[in-house]
């Protein structure tokens, strides 16, 4: 296991939007009952069979980096980026801005002043980046179950996807059978991981993409659930304690590889 080589994922979407159900669907293959609220980052690994049924399969481990989605945190969760080599980019069925917004976080993660507060997504060229990047996307909506004018919802998130040159994906992260094998939903998926791992170990010419932000340094983050804080409606003090907690925890690991 411990020659077993890796990729990291980034999960990228708005705060709420379903990161963290989604990143433990696919890691466990079963729900989460009560998903916390990613304050930083948190870590899934999946094994992943590469060309699955081939003579040339092989097992890979995949990194799935829920990278948390709030505005609060902006100038902060960019230590978490570098370097990746494929982007999961999630939006809420039932809310259109979600959607809309994925095109802020391609542009922050790909922009030299991404996560610094400034608005890059207005400079950013999408179309310029994606005509000219090997890059592997790939669009999940979640929350299919309660969507409501669904088909608008799914063709808009196909459009984006198209223009990116990614496949999309519509699905309940609470019901295991939305990644059922077989399942178109799981085929894609599966796609998408055995092309970043063909890009990353197979293509010669090919270099993993990294965000422009000035901090190059690689940040020591175990593979476990990071500065998480549990989101409850009626414990705003203890959501406040434990936002504090985990930037405490950002700024050791900042200060200790000064």
């Amino acid at each position: 296991m411990a020659n077993i080589e890796k990729v990291k994922v980034l999960v990228l979407g708005d705060s709420g939007v379903g990161k963290t159900s989604l990143t433990r669907l696919i890691a466990h293959n079963e729900p989460i009952s009560n998903p916390l609220w990613t304050v930083g980052c948190s870590v899934e690994v999946k094994l992943h069979e590469y060309r699955e049924g081939t003579p040339t399969q092989k097992t890979y481990f995949v990194e799935l980096w829920d990278i948390g989605g709030s505005r609060s945190h902006r100038n902060t969760r960019s230590v978490f980026y570098n370097p990746f080599h494929g982007i999961i980019f999630v939006h809420d069925l039932t809310n259109r801005k979600s959607l809309q917004n994925l095109k802020k976080w391609l542009a922050e993660v790909m922009s030299k002043e991404g996560g610094k507060g400034k608005p890059v997504y207005d400079e950013f060229d999408t179309e310029q980046f994606v005509g000219s990047s090997m890059l592997p996307m790939i669009v999940i909506g979640t929350k299919l179950d309660q969507a409501c004018k669904i088909r608008l919802q799914s063709k808009q998130s196909c459009d984006i996807a198209q223009d990116w040159g990614a496949d999309s994906i519509d699905m309940n992260c609470m019901d295991p059978r939305s990644l059922a094998p077989g399942s178109s939903s799981a085929v894609k998926l599966s796609r998408f991981f055995d092309k970043v791992i063909e890009m990353r170990y197979y293509k010669k010419d090919y270099v993993a993409p990294t965000s422009n932000h000035s901090d190059k340094r690689r940040f020591p983050v175990p593979l476990s659930n990071l500065f998480m804080a549990t989101e409850t409606a009626d414990s705003p003090l203890q959501k406040l304690t434990d936002i504090s907690n985990g930037l405490k925890q950002i700024l050791r690991i900042c200060t200790s590889i000064q």
